[in-house]
């Protein structure tokens, strides 16, 4: 199974293609819930000082105008990324006004649906069609769902890479071909071995009662006002997390076996429509209540633990800017928000994530079959809600494609140990040895689950004596504390300043630019091909 990765790693280690894994390219999304000290949802605009959501590129929001997105800039380095994330929250939090950022990936106190603001971005089309699309997503799944908060991880081989790797395995397709085939073959292996993700650092195995407002579910009381399940690992990825199940009941199902099929698993998710939004409507009194009927209003809506992107240009589908330049980069959302962390993300779960992408290229990636995407499902979910459970079992095709029943900690070990050399070649590269020690560190929260931060999660709230909203609330108040003692460098104070100031009059001119209707300005993005 693993003999093609030996065989890769021998030909990098040998060539001059090492030195180029050194010139990746790292970015973070943040998600964070602004909420008041009494820790209940903000009802406040978007904090002037933040600049314009529409047009900031790294203080934005999601879904809710309270659930601000904060997104670094390509980083060289871990080291680069982490500061710049920090960077961009402390100045954040330097500018909130009597709210601090909820510190979990799970909502606070949920007071009903209208309780949670539809986020806003202007006048301009661009803004109204971003605030339609999450009012849709409220009226097909719930606003409650939509605020739960993670983690993006953005990755990105360099040119250089790509270039020698190429030349290496004597490939003659044309580069971008080449490229977008590479970053397929990544990203159906993060999917094979994706569950490895919320084992190793899920952070929701508990979630406030007001989250389900009322209704029933399968999940365990912890106390009065939380739910959880003893072995879970992230609910956030559960079945009372965000899922497309109307998607797979519609049959569609995005293709990962190509990027052509890829964009046109898409295509055909955003053109075909679905019957329980049409019964919803397009617009009511004039208003529009979603983008269209469709099974996706838009590519955003597929929920994936891993997306292939291009970076958009203009008004651009993501679709089409596939289509156009292929492949940029892969994003992983399969991250909880490590409350643990002032950052909700630290250097050791980020070198090993490193390592992860570099084992997902180099290792075999054959097509997924329909045996096998029911096993990925079936391995997430399972993980999500028992990952730390004793003997627990997983689903994976061998090497003959056959599919066998394999325990969660074999399979664990067995990858984390496949890992070692890659770690080895990327601490060649850049002169470290982070990355073999991150990889030494995960195989230990394999063999001790306990050391996994849902565990350490549920420990923390058993030794306070408190559930989860008391937990997240103490951990929020903490990092809170973290930020307020930490200092902002004047010359960082004044670029996101300058960045804050740029991104308003960006704003404003795009509302003076626009020349046609509304409903000409969608007709023209879903005409685009």
């Amino acid at each position: 199974m693993y003999q093609l990765l030996q065989q890769r790693l021998s030909l990098i280690a040998a060539s001059d293609c090492e030195s180029a894994l050194s010139s990746s390219k790292i970015g973070l999304e943040k998600e964070s819930l602004r909420v008041s000290p009494e820790g209940g949802i903000s009802h406040t605009p978007f904090p002037e000082a933040w600049g314009s959501a529409l047009t900031n590129p790294q203080i934005t929001t999601d879904f809710s105008e309270a659930l601000a997105e904060l997104v670094t800039p390509p980083c060289g380095s871990i080291g680069e990324v982490v500061q710049s994330l920090d960077d961009i929250q402390n100045f954040v939090y330097r500018n909130l006004d009597n709210e601090i950022l909820w510190a979990t990936s799970m909502p606070c106190v949920v007071a009903g649906e209208t309780d949670i603001p539809l986020a806003l971005y202007g006048s301009s089309n661009a803004a109204k069609m971003k605030t339609v699309y999450r009012r849709g997503l409220g009226l097909r799944y719930g606003r409650a769902m939509q605020v739960i908060a993670g983690v993006h991880f953005n990755y990105s081989f360099s040119d250089e890479f790509w270039q020698r790797y190429q030349q290496l395995l004597n490939n003659g397709d044309s580069y971008q071909d080449f490229v977008s085939e590479q970053y397929m073959g990544v990203v159906r292996n993060l999917l094979r071995y994706g569950w490895l993700v919320p084992y190793l650092f899920g952070a929701s195995p508990s979630v406030c009662k007001s989250f389900l407002n009322g209704q029933p579910t399968m999940l365990q009381d912890f106390n009065s006002n939380t739910y959880y399940e003893p072995y879970a690992t992230s609910l956030r990825l559960g079945n009372i997390g965000y899922q497309n199940n109307k998607e797979d009941l519609a049959g569609i199902k995005a293709c990962y076996d190509s990027l052509d099929g890829y964009i046109e698993s898409m295509l055909c998710a955003i053109n075909t429509p679905y019957p329980g939004y049409e019964e919803i409507g397009v617009k009511a009194n004039g208003e529009y209540l979603q983008l269209n009927t469709n099974i996706l209003q838009i590519e955003n809506e597929y929920y994936s633990s891993v997306r292939p992107k291009q970076i958009l240009q203009g008004n651009e589908k993501p679709s089409t800017a596939l289509k156009k330049r292929g492949v940029q980069y892969v994003e992983l959302r399969s991250l909880d928000v490590n409350a643990f962390d002032p950052h909700g993300i630290n250097s050791e779960q980020l070198y090993f994530l490193e390592v992860f992408m570099l084992f997902c290229l180099l290792n075999e990636s054959p097509p997924l079959s329909q045996n096998e995407i029911s096993a990925i499902d079936e391995n997430l979910l399972l993980v999500a809600h028992k990952g730390r459970e004793p003997g627990l079992e997983l689903r994976r095709l061998d090497e003959r494609r056959d599919e066998e029943m394999i325990s969660l900690k074999a399979w664990a070990t067995e990858l984390c140990n496949r890992m070692k050399p890659v770690a080895g070649l990327l601490d060649s590269a850049n002169y470290c040895e982070n990355y073999f020690s991150s990889v030494k560190s995960q195989i230990a929260s394999v063999f001790d689950p306990d050391l996994t931060p849902s565990a350490r999660m549920l420990e923390s709230m058993r030794e306070h004596d408190e559930g989860f909203f008391h937990f997240a609330q103490r951990m929020s108040k903490h990092q809170y504390q973290y930020y307020k003692n930490h200092a902002l460098p004047e010359e960082k104070r004044e670029f996101f300043e300058e960045m804050a100031r740029k991104s308003i009059t960006r704003q404003q001119e795009l509302e003076v630019q626009d020349d046609m209707s509304f409903d000409e300005y969608l007709q023209n993005y879903f005409n685009e091909e």
